[in-house]
């Protein structure tokens, strides 16, 4: 299949560059990894993730996280798991 078409989008430099980083760890190339979400989205006829708005939980839990406040540290998934009561 002739690939012809042009894609271009404005991105944060920043994001630009650690995606790319994580795509080389990939073995991917960013046209390749572009080319696998259309792939995607004409498969699962849309966003082949879920999309959706945070609870307010969620967005304060991200937002402390953001901050490295109210962080849990475990040595190792027992202590973890003794911790949830699990």
């Amino acid at each position: 299949m002739n690939k012809s078409a042009m894609i271009r989008a404005r991105v944060e430099p920043d994001l630009k560059e650690e995606v790319e980083s994580i795509f080389k760890e990939l073995g991917l190339t960013t046209t390749e990894a572009i080319n696998i979400f259309y792939h995607q989205v004409r498969v699962k006829k849309g966003i082949p993730f879920e999309l959706s708005i945070p609870n307010e939980i969620t967005l304060k839990t991200t937002r402390k996280t953001d901050k490295e406040e109210e962080l849990n540290e475990y040595d190792n998934l027992d202590s973890f798991r003794k911790k949830m009561g699990a």
